[in-house]
């Protein structure tokens, strides 16, 4: 008898304790509703404010793309067409007169092989300053710091005088090479070089794995996002790179396409179409290898903040 009555306050006990937490998850259940009620203007407003931040930045491009299809007239007409109603071709039959491939082949040449090499120097010389003990190795980073705050353009007269001594002007190499060892690709490198863990770097040691092969199987995969978003920056920088290039070119065949395409402004008079329908072919590149490595640049800059 006396276990029936302990039966049953222990079933009234879990029956309360049911009753208390089904009060609960509903209470739980109405501070969610009112939640979402109080935040939803908020959340709309966000929604707003970000689809006319995207329409804002993406109206240039538009207008470029759209602008590379109208004729002279069109596009300097006021108030403006906002899109081609009688689309032409003039404007690419206007550029590809001019060698244009010539100048797509040298921004692709230089733009890849600067985007490779300073990919790998920031990573070996970031590797090498996060984790190896040597002499001097605070001053060099204090260096590499301190030239991270110098325009390119204070060190641009020195360079092209050294450069016309080895006579590398108008070469690849002198477009090429002065780009290589970029404070900030090393910088970030070394930033992200510090997050690997020394016990695995211990481990390959005692397995007896040479400084080569830890670089290469177990440092480099575990910097690939950061490879990726350097990767993005380097070919961008120096896609965009029209200062240099400009000092340091002589010859049309040395070109690169955003230099070119600038030369087709003429004294008194520009062909805004032709120079549209040159800014768009000159932004594709930059577009498709953004896409390509968007996830490792997304996991790059986010790995980075998190860290830091």
């Amino acid at each position: 008898m006396g276990n029936i009555v302990k039966s049953q306050t222990e079933y009234r006990g879990h029956e309360e304790v049911n009753q208390t937490d089904l009060k609960t998850r509903k209470q739980l259940v109405r501070a969610i509703k009112k939640s979402k009620f109080v935040f939803r203007p908020f959340r709309i407003i966000s929604i707003l404010i970000l689809t006319l931040s995207a329409i804002f930045f993406i109206f240039p491009f538009y207008w470029i793309v759209t602008g590379a299809f109208k004729a002279q007239v069109v596009a300097t007409t006021i108030p403006p067409e906002w899109f081609p109603l009688q689309p032409v071709l003039d404007n690419w039959i206007t550029l590809f007169n001019n060698p244009v491939w010539r100048w797509t082949f040298n921004s692709f040449f230089i733009s890849f092989s600067e985007m490779v090499a300073v990919c790998f120097v920031s990573a070996t010389a970031g590797f090498v300053l996060a984790k190896k003990v040597f002499p001097g190795r605070k001053l060099i980073f204090t260096i590499l710091i301190a030239a991270m705050a110098l325009p390119k353009q204070v060190i641009l007269v020195p360079l092209f005088t050294m450069l016309a001594d080895f006579g590398w002007v108008d070469t690849y190499k002198g477009l090429i090479l002065p780009a290589i060892g970029w404070p900030f690709g090393i910088f970030l490198m070394k930033q992200f070089s510090q997050t690997i863990p020394n016990e695995l770097l211990e481990a390959a040691k005692m397995d007896g794995a040479s400084q080569i092969r830890t670089f290469i199987s177990i440092v480099l995969p575990m910097l690939k996002p950061a490879i990726g978003a350097l990767a993005i920056f380097t070919f961008m920088l120096s896609w965009n790179d029209y200062f240099s290039q400009l000092v340091i070119t002589r010859s049309t065949d040395m070109m690169t396409l955003p230099l070119g395409v600038a030369t087709m402004q003429g004294e008194y008079k520009t062909d805004y179409g032709v120079m549209m329908a040159g800014a768009t072919l000159a932004s594709i590149p930059m577009i498709t290898i953004f896409l390509l490595f968007q996830k490792s640049f997304t996991q790059g800059i986010t790995l980075g903040a998190v860290k830091g």
